[in-house]
């Protein structure tokens, strides 16, 4: 593998992500499921730039966060798409260069905005990223997000000793599957959506508060707001969703413009609930353009004179046994997608 860049690389960054890039091609069905065929007609096809270290990384430089992006990319088609979507945005992309290739998913996406994903990491599991490549840029960074991609896991000894704080998102992790595991108890902010775990999503949250390292716990529950959990809270308390400012179209990279309104939020200084107010925003702009990462909130769009909040769906927050509200959402679980 080879690195290629030619830019200096910035002095600073507010934000590191690691890992987390590829390219959606976005398959507009009308509803989901989708009932079982031999073929159907669809509306042509969109193919670029997503996953959601790429969505991180364009939301926080959309937000004016100083934004660095150490990756593995294929010297190919997919990984052209990536770099240019990015060139050009201010973020700082540094890939090194993979014969595996660069990473895909094909998702569909229903009229009303929802989707499912199938996710094609391609990573091999002894993949490793040279300290050389990620030292530097991890010196100079004050927060560092890392995608769930199996060689991030190997930063985490690095960035501990180094005293930076770290943010991950779990995506659907249902609280089982070990491969989630480690990035939930060695991260300073835990970022997952109520899909996988259910009804046992607050005693997961709670896991992770409790055995980990974490200062807070955020479960996102798209129409139904997101749920906070920090060491000050019994149980997790409500944040309600935000008012899209036009139709949902599509919800791919809601979930990641959140992760970057609440960041956004953190390197101002500001309470938890209102990082996830920020958030809740960020998150509802993403869902009003189609395809992946292609409306990015502004911090004017944070302003609160500019935003809404949706009426709460639930009453109380969630214990054991009570599943968060969300909507139906039909997705495969994915490492990075």
């Amino acid at each position: 593998m080879t690195f290629q860049q030619v830019s200096e690389p910035y002095d600073s960054y507010d934000v590191l992500v690691v890992g987390g890039s590829g390219v959606d091609t976005i398959v507009s069905v009308g509803a989901l499921p989708v009932p079982l065929a031999d073929s159907y007609a669809v509306p042509p096809l969109h193919e670029g730039a997503g996953h959601t270290g790429t969505g991180v990384a364009l939301g926080c430089a959309a937000l004016g966060l100083t934004t660095g992006f150490v990756d593995f990319l294929g010297d190919d088609h997919p990984g052209s798409l990536v770099r240019e979507r990015l060139a050009g945005t201010g973020v700082d992309f540094r890939p090194l260069i993979s014969p595996h290739g660069t990473r895909r998913a094909v998702n569909l996406v229903a009229s009303d905005g929802r989707r499912m994903s199938f996710y094609d990491g391609r990573d091999p599991l002894d993949l490793r990223m040279p300290p050389e490549h990620y030292l530097p840029p991890l010196r100079r960074a004050r927060h560092v997000h890392l995608s769930i991609m199996h060689f991030a896991r190997f930063l985490y000894d690095d960035i501990e000793a180094l005293g930076l704080p770290v943010s991950t998102d779990l995506h659907d992790w249902d609280g089982l599957t070990d491969h989630h595991r480690e990035f939930a108890l060695r991260s300073d902010l835990v970022f997952l959506s109520t899909a996988g775990a259910g009804e046992r999503i607050g005693s997961v949250m709670r896991e992770i508060l409790h055995e980990g390292r974490a200062e807070a716990v955020i479960a996102t529950a798209g129409a139904g707001g997101a749920y906070l959990l920090s060491a000050d809270d019994r149980t997790p308390r409500l944040v309600p969703a935000a008012v899209p400012p036009g139709p949902v179209v599509d919800s791919n990279g809601a979930g990641d413009a959140f992760t970057c309104g609440f960041l956004y939020g953190r390197m101002a200084g500001r309470d938890l609930e209102e990082c996830a107010r920020l958030g809740a925003v960020a998150g509802a702009y993403a869902c009003t353009s189609p395809g992946t990462h292609t409306r990015l909130a502004t911090p004017e769009d944070l302003h609160p004179a500019r935003t809404k909040t949706a009426p709460a769906t639930a009453t109380a927050p969630p214990g054991d046994g009570q599943r968060l509200p969300g909507p139906p959402d039909a997705r495969v679980s994915r490492a990075g997608a």
